[in-house]
């Protein structure tokens, strides 16, 4: 009787998480949802611009902050049905990095300190406009990238500036007496060849570079060959790279929401079975838990009983064998 108490509960708790989260997750998937989400983030967006306008924040400074709070309450509103409609599975919610970025951008505008300094919310509201990508395939698909191409990106770096060290004490050497200007020190000199590798004033550095010697034109053709061209080329070639990934990854969600469940019409027609499933073992468990078990010497009757009954043909071969034997 005690275990009676302890499973309806959990039975009714969980029917009752299955039921929210299924009716939020028809919510979150509808299209008029996503587009007022989408419409609130053009909103706030708009908000921002026309604050950057001393005359009209003055104003409208009572309506700005009146439409900045309905703009958070649409967010929060947002974010809440988004987590209740992973109610029965939770863990799931977290798998998606845009679940995460969603809720800590929503999140930090009640924390106090930085909802007093205006400077920083302006920031995290600026950060709302990046969750247009969540609903612009492309855009995601170009973030994604973006992203995926940081290893190389850093690859990259890191040999740029090993190349950009290297070419600036070589020019310190050469012109840091005759052009002090551009190469007097190792900064001045990175910075220059920094600029130089846009290809933005190399004519004039060349011809300054002839009147030192002749040598420096193999000194600027060979960094404008390695710098302007082979490893821009590569950066380059890193970021498509990361964009074919990217498109293959957008590419592949559809087809194993497709595999895993078909057309929309076959995923409802699998949710209401299982759902029909979840009921019968439901009412299954709770009449076990209503059913009280068998006495001891009523089950040692009934097996004796149910073995006699379920192997009817076993006794009568045993009844022709003793009367064979006689």
């Amino acid at each position: 009787m005690p275990e009676q108490h302890v499973h309806h509960p959990d039975i009714a708790l969980r029917s009752l998480r299955g039921e929210l989260a299924r009716r939020c997750r028809t919510v979150t998937e509808a299209r008029w949802f996503a587009l007022a989400v989408f419409a609130v983030i053009l909103v706030n967006a708009g908000l921002l611009g026309v604050e950057t306008y001393s005359g009209l924040a003055t104003q409208w400074h009572h309506w700005l902050r009146q439409a900045e709070h309905i703009c958070l309450a649409a967010f929060t509103v947002e974010i809440l049905v988004r987590m209740l409609a992973y109610a029965d599975r939770p863990r799931e919610f977290w798998k998606d990095p845009w679940n995460s970025f969603d809720l800590v951008v929503v999140l930090c505008a009640f924390v106090p300190v930085v909802r007093e300094n205006a400077t920083v919310l302006r920031l995290l509201r600026l950060a709302r406009v990046l969750r247009t990508a969540r609903f612009l395939p492309q855009v995601r698909i170009v973030l994604v990238a973006v992203v995926r191409s940081l290893p190389g990106t850093l690859s990259f770096l890191l040999v740029g500036a090993l190349l950009l060290y290297v070419y600036a004490m070589v020019g310190w050497v050469f012109f840091g007496r005759h052009d002090p200007e551009h190469y007097g020190s190792i900064g001045r000199a990175v910075l220059t060849l920094f600029l130089l590798m846009t290809l933005d004033g190399i004519g004039d550095a060349v011809h300054s570079g002839l009147e030192v010697s002749r040598w420096s034109l193999i000194y600027y053709a060979s960094y404008v060959l390695l710098a302007s061209f082979v490893l821009v080329n590569v950066l380059i070639g890193v970021v498509i790279t990361s964009l074919e990934e990217a498109r293959e990854m957008e590419r592949d969600q559809p087809a194993e929401a497709a595999d895993a469940g078909g057309s929309p019409d076959v995923q409802q027609h699998l949710a209401a079975r299982i759902a029909a499933a979840r009921r019968a073992l439901d009412d299954l468990e709770r009449d076990l838990g209503q059913t009280a078990p068998p006495r001891p010497r009523q089950a040692a009757m009934v097996v004796p009983a149910v073995v006699a009954r379920a192997a009817p043909g076993s006794a009568r071969a045993r009844q022709r064998a003793s009367r064979r034997r006689r």
